[in-house]
């Protein structure tokens, strides 16, 4: 399985990062290239060093990361919305996308560290830009008055199309159909993939935020949502950035209060019935959808709600360690679907974030369950994209890059 994981990141390596698919996502994606850095360091640290310092490559002027990194040997029309709809061109000539994805890079570059930690010239190198990557979430993104980070569209999330999305969606009117062309559905399962109901709104949401010069506060955006997922990962990347200031001989106790103070926030403003939901802006509600991004907080260090978040995780909603990974939808919600994008299958990336909060909780049997399940399922589908949480049947993408790259992880002695 290690081999057939290690071909996979081979075929999708284009010279100075990783694509997550040659057909369905031909171009550098920003959380995926930090997951994919994650496995990467156990075959090649210095590809895994690349990965994370070409993605910084495409960092803006305003410290905000790009959810994508366009590859100009790539045609320009292979993917929608490509560089063309976004009109986002830096000075070094990397074009990108203008939003941005869960902030998990800073845990990547402190893992990639500690896979071969006599040199810090890396941490040197890429600290300036995670700072930076950071205090645009916490000076831009801070929309609300509780001091949660807000996504303003919901390809931040990376969860794209989760059904917890549906309710601020439904303010959005969808982009004329004919108006633009969906690539995606060229190379997967209509079944598997969002409406184009969805998509329209999606494509809408993301031409305005453009038409706007990706301002995030001198208007109010129709969609604003603070997501414990993405929130999460901010807190813990925080607790990576403390530990890399302190290697470099820097201050790492403000790491330390901003992830201090997000953590007491997120449990303030985003937990109840035993999960964390998110913060419709807008509405002013918490938007009740249980999804695996109200999960996610397991791997917070000394979460206060941990013991009954374990609870929920293990309870019918989820039915952790009965069920194939961890399903991305409430299992006994009405339109929960197996199969559909974010709407019901088991992610790896979710699995393996949730297993690094179960070891964090001394969880040792669940989590030895769940590495098991990820790796064999990881090499028994030909490492998908996502799977059918009750047959493990693969849906999506295969020779999917962050399904190898986290069972390479995992897979380690």
């Amino acid at each position: 399985m290690r081999d057939d994981a290690v071909r996979v990141l081979e075929q999708n390596w284009i010279g100075q990062s990783t694509v997550p698919s040659r057909s369905l996502y031909p171009h550098q994606w920003s959380w995926d290239s930090a997951f994919i850095a994650i496995g990467l360091r156990h075959v090649s640290v210095g590809r895994a060093r690349t990965e994370l310092e070409s993605l910084l490559r495409a960092q803006w002027p305003d410290g905000r990361i790009p959810h994508i990194a366009f590859a100009p040997s790539v045609p320009r029309d292979a993917y929608f919305p490509g560089p063309d709809f976004w009109r986002a061109r830096l000075a070094n000539g990397t074009e990108t996308s203008g939003i941005v994805q869960p902030p998990i890079h800073a845990l990547a570059a402190w893992l990639t560290h500690q896979a071969d930690p006599a040199d810090p010239g890396f941490l040197q190198r890429v600290y300036p830009g995670l700072v930076a990557w950071h205090d645009y979430l916490r000076e831009r993104r801070t929309l609300g008055p509780g001091g949660l980070v807000a996504i303003v569209h919901p390809w931040e999330s990376g969860m794209d199309n989760s059904p917890a999305w549906d309710t601020p969606l439904a303010r959005i009117t969808p982009a004329p159909a004919g108006s633009f062309t969906r690539r995606d559905t060229d190379h997967a399962a209509d079944a598997d993939r969002p409406t184009d109901l969805d998509y329209g709104r999606y494509v809408q949401l993301a031409a305005t935020y453009r038409d706007h010069g990706y301002d995030d506060r001198e208007r109010p955006h129709a969609f604003a949502v603070e997501d414990p997922c993405f929130n999460a990962l901010l807190i813990c990347s925080e607790h990576a950035l403390a530990d890399i200031a302190a290697t470099l001989g820097h201050d790492p106790a403000p790491h330390r209060r901003h992830a201090a103070e997000l953590t007491d926030a997120l449990v303030e403003r985003l937990f109840t019935a035993g999960m964390f939901r998110p913060h419709d802006l807008v509405s002013g509600d918490l938007i009740a959808s249980d999804t695996v991004a109200g999960l996610i907080p397991l791997m917070i260090p000394g979460l206060p709600v941990a013991d009954t978040l374990l609870a929920t995780a293990r309870g019918p909603r989820f039915r952790l360690g009965e069920v194939r990974l961890v399903p991305s939808y409430d299992l006994t919600a009405n339109d929960f679907d197996p199969g559909r994008y974010w709407r019901g299958p088991s992610w790896f990336n979710t699995a393996w974030l949730i297993h690094r909060g179960l070891v964090q909780l001394d969880q040792t049997e669940s989590a030895a369950a769940l590495r098991t399940d990820l790796l064999t399922l990881a090499d028994a589908t030909t490492f998908a994209e996502y799977v059918d949480p009750f047959t493990g049947q693969p849906h999506g993408a295969r020779s999917f890059s962050w399904t190898a790259a986290l069972a390479l992880d995992l897979a380690r002695p």
